[in-house]
């Protein structure tokens, strides 16, 4: 099974690819590690982004995309264009998009059995959130 996990900042989408066969997590090289959007408000933009995810997605056969939930309300809430991209994301057809939230993130890898350590992943620093939400969709799977 192949996921991309996604964290949702500001107007850029920062990606980690894993899978997982036969209880063996991978990591996936990827050609970028993050998209962006340059104007939220240009539907054209919008439009090429959604384009760009769907054929990244196609291109390595990820079939599941797991999103960082952000908070709705509250000093830590999500900004208005991170959820334009999450509904862009939502609308394509070709994958299956789940929302998973900190809180149960956190749950999933308190209750489960693997060890990981970040730091020996070979990823930047920056995609931290979105290798963990990865890891917590597998691990749940």
């Amino acid at each position: 099974m192949k996921t991309c996990g996604i964290e949702l900042k500001g107007s850029e989408a920062i990606i980690c690819l894993m899978s997982l066969d036969n209880g063996l997590y991978t990591l996936n090289d990827c050609r970028v590690k993050k998209l962006a959007i340059a104007d939220a408000t240009s539907q054209e933009q919008i439009q090429k982004f959604q384009f760009d995810f769907a054929k990244l997605m196609a291109d390595y056969q990820i079939s599941n995309v797991v999103v960082k939930e952000r908070l709705t309300r509250g000093k830590f809430a999500g900004g208005a264009v991170s959820f334009k991209l999450e509904a862009t994301i939502q609308l394509i057809d070709a994958i299956d998009v789940t929302l998973l939230s900190s809180s149960k993130t956190k749950e999933i890898l308190k209750h489960s059995h693997t060890t990981l350590n970040f730091k020996e992943t070979g990823l930047k620093q920056f995609q931290e959130q979105a290798f963990m939400t990865a890891f917590a969709y597998l691990v749940s799977q």
